[in-house]
Order: structure tokens, then sequence, then C-alpha cells
């Protein structure tokens, strides 16, 4: 009988080596692309009004000061003059209207303001700003003011323009929806950056649109925590987010805190002002006011706002935007002259300063100038990045198919055990920001359709591997 020879260990055939598995990342890598890419060319319209109208925004401070030099600047003279007496001339210069607050001259060379409302022909929503030399009472002129910056016309037209595009609350959507997708778009791009080989992130020897892709993301990396932050700022006092944002501080117990206004003393609630509404000269009047609120240490600039009835009492609250800020505020009572109550700005809780400095960086008030100059430069890169990436639109495409789109399908590539946590995830920041969860939803939905409809057609494409920016 013969036997067949044995085979070896080492001589029988290996069986195949079992494909590698495939990270999460390469499954989720065609996903981000086509979300930033998509994102890109629908959301950037938006964003690029919000960057050029931000860019004006930030210039406006310093031509704000060189068109109303005449208001807002005096010679130095030797003494100023007490507050009520300023009052009193802007009172017989306007005796219309009621003074709403007083802001008195900060520095040696800066007029006296005192804001007036209810003047026909003046916004609602703004006061007339009336400016007085404090040292001699004379009146300089007057300008519709706005908001707790004391925004003149100049800025208060381009701080619409960017916020709403004069168009009111309906067009304050536009805003929001461009500061909803702008971290989005900033963080898909850092990730797309950074997972690309080094190889191909260079700018020198290349052309064509892998130079404008190294632009474009070179660039971008850069610039990304800067958007970010703009983002993340401009939602908070957004229509929507804003107002999530809000509640969920409130629930935290982190919202800004605010001085009690209520009078004190037996006098409170009988008219012990002895003034009108409509001069600010209530009880012991401007001048003893402020000079209770500076023994409490508020240094200037304040602001000085009259009692609104006669239960009410003097706040005098600083108004210094930029670094270090001054916050600070009292309550005096305006038939005593004592200080009833007392808020300092250390005592805020820690989101209502995050809040505060936020919006204060994102508007260019807390480092001034150069805060201003930081802000422009971002605008004109997002400008320069937008353009870039329409540019590699453009180069995308093959023949007549302009901006040839990145394949479907990349949301099949992504497992479930990242797919899954990734929807809850993106479910409650849709929530949040609705501006953000709206737009994807039906962005989605769109998708799923078209390729359905593709699929019935036969001509329906998936991607394959990791895809190509």
């Amino acid at each position: 009988m013969t036997t067949a020879p044995s085979t070896s260990t080492e001589e029988a055939p290996k069986p195949p080596a079992p494909a590698p598995a495939k990270s999460a990342w390469a499954g989720l890598r065609p996903l981000v692309l086509r979300l930033h890419f998509y994102a890109g060319v629908l959301v950037a319209p938006f964003l690029l009004v919000a960057a050029l109208t931000g860019l004006l925004y930030a210039a406006s401070f310093q031509a704000e000061k060189i068109v109303y030099d005449h208001e807002l600047t005096v010679p130095v003279g030797d003494r100023k003059l007490p507050v009520s007496e300023q009052v009193a001339a802007a009172r017989e210069a306007h005796p219309e209207g009621t003074v709403s607050a007083v802001r008195p001259s900060p520095e040696a060379d800066a007029t006296t303001r005192v804001m007036l409302s209810g003047i026909p022909g003046v916004d609602p929503d703004h006061t007339l700003a009336v400016f007085v030399d404090p040292y001699t009472a004379k009146v300089r002129g007057e300008l519709e003011q706005y908001g707790s910056t004391g925004a003149l016309p100049l800025r208060t037209w381009i701080d619409e323009f960017h916020r709403d595009l004069h168009l009111g609350e309906p067009g304050r959507l536009y805003s929001e929806f461009a500061a909803s997708w702008l971290w989005v778009i900033a963080g898909g791009g850092l990730v797309l950056w950074f997972s690309r080989r080094r190889a191909l992130r260079k700018l020198r020897g290349t052309g064509g649109r892998r130079r404008t892709l190294a632009l474009h993301g070179g660039v971008g990396v850069w610039a990304a925590a800067g958007f970010i932050f703009l983002s993340a700022t401009g939602l908070t006092w957004s229509t929507y987010a804003g107002a999530n944002i809000g509640e969920l501080r409130t629930s935290l117990g982190q919202e800004t805190p605010s001085v009690s206004a209520a009078a004190a003393g037996e006098h409170a609630g009988h008219d012990a002002a002895g003034g009108t509404a409509g001069d600010a000269a209530h009880g012991v009047g401007l001048d003893k006011v402020l000079a209770a609120a500076r023994a409490e240490g508020l240094g200037d600039p304040v602001e000085i706002v009259p009692p609104a009835d006669g239960k009410s009492a003097y706040v005098v609250r600083q108004i210094q935007r930029s670094w270090p800020e001054k916050q600070d505020s009292v309550a005096v009572d305006p038939a005593s002259g004592e200080v009833t109550d007392v808020l300092r700005f250390d005592d805020y809780p820690v989101l209502a300063k995050l809040t505060r400095w936020g919006i204060d960086l994102h508007t260019g008030n807390l480092f001034g100038l150069v805060n201003q100059i930081a802000l422009m430069a971002l605008a004109l890169t997002l400008i320069l990045l937008i353009l870039w990436g329409y540019r590699m639109w453009w180069q995308r495409g093959r023949g007549s198919a302009f901006g040839r789109p990145v394949p479907r399908g990349a949301w099949q590539q992504v497992p479930p055990y990242v797919f899954v946590p990734l929807l809850a995830v993106i479910a409650v920041l849709g929530y949040f920001v609705p501006l953000l969860g709206i737009p994807l939803a039906v962005f989605l939905a769109v998708d799923i359709v078209l390729g359905e409809v593709a699929h019935r057609r036969g001509r329906r494409t998936y991607t394959s591997g990791t895809a190509a920016r």
C-alpha cells in the first residue's frame, strides 16, 4: 500500500490574509468631506455678506471718531462744571423728551452725553444724545444713539446692516444662519486638513486645483480658531440659539445679575425725588449721586440712570468695555443720597463674565484698536477662503460638469458604533442651534430623495474608499 507523502506545515498553502479592518475615520472622512463641501457651497454667500459687513463694522469705531470729532471732543479747560449744570444746558436746548441717562465726560477732552428718550422723529429704540462741553456747558451738537456702547449714526447703520441687513427681525435669520454653520465649516476643514498626507498640503511647486486647495487649507487652519470663536459668540445674542443659551444659563444660575434699583427709606414711593421725569433732578440731584458712586470706587467712564418712578433709585454703572473691563454698578437712594445696593463685576457668575468678554471681543471693544484690526484680518481671511473655495469648486468640474460634487453614500460608510452616537450629538446640537439642525435635516432629506431618483434611473453613484478633495 502506498501512502501519499505527508505535507509539512511549511509547505502547506497559507490561508489568504484577512482584509485589514476599515478604521472609523476611513468611513467618517467622506461624510465630513461631503458636509464641508455642500455647507461651503450653500452657506458661503451668507458668510460672505457677514464677513463684508463685519469688516465694515470693525472699521466703524475709528471712522466714528473722525466723523463725529466735533461732537465727541472739546478743548481742555481749567475746571469741569457740575454734571447738573451740564444736564440743565442740554435740557434748555432740548426741552422735549425725557432724560434717560447721563454719561459725564470720561476724559479731559471728551464731551458729556445727555441721552433723551421720547423725542419725536427718533427711533423708539434709540435715544438723542446731546453733547455738552463740560467746561462751558455749551451744547456742541446732538446725534441719534443706539445700544450700550453708545453707537452713533454711522456705526449704528453698519451694525444693523451686519446684524439684519436693515430688514428687522426677519433679517436676523441670515446672520444666525451664518454663525450656526461657520464653526461646522471651520471644524470640518480642520479635520480634513490634518487628515491629509503632508505631501498633499505643500504649496510650493504645485499648480491648479492643488495649489488652490493648499492655499484654502493652509490659511484656513490658521484662522479656524478665530472663526469658531466668532461663531460661538455670535450665537449668544442670536434670536433662537441665543434664547436657548439664555435659558440654559438661567437654569444653571449663570445669568447676568443686575443691581437692585428699589429705593429705600421712609420717602420711597412718595416722589421724594422732587423733580420731574424729564429733567433728571430727582431728590439729592446728580452731583451728589455721582459723588456717592465715586466713593464706592466707580471710576470713569460711568452712566447715571435717573429713577424710573417714585419707588426707584438712581443707578450708576461703569460702562468701560475695554480691558480691564469696568462693569461695577451701584444704586443710590434719591432722597438720602445713600448707596442702597452694590454689584461688582468680580461677583458675576463665570458664564456671565465669559459672555461679557466674548461679546466685547466679538464686537471689537475688548482690546480697542488691536481687537478691531484682528477682526478686520479675520473678515478678510474669510472672504479669501470663500473665493478660493468657489475656485476649487470650479476647478473640480470636468468638461461641462461645473462643480462636480462629492459622490453620495458617504454616510453608509460610517461604522454603526460611530454613526449612532454622531446622530445623537447632531440631534442635540440641532435642538439648541435650530438654524443648524433644520437646514441639515432638509439637506439630508433632499440628498436621500435625489439619491433614490438617481438609483431608479440607474445613475446612482457612491463614494468608494476615501474621497479625494
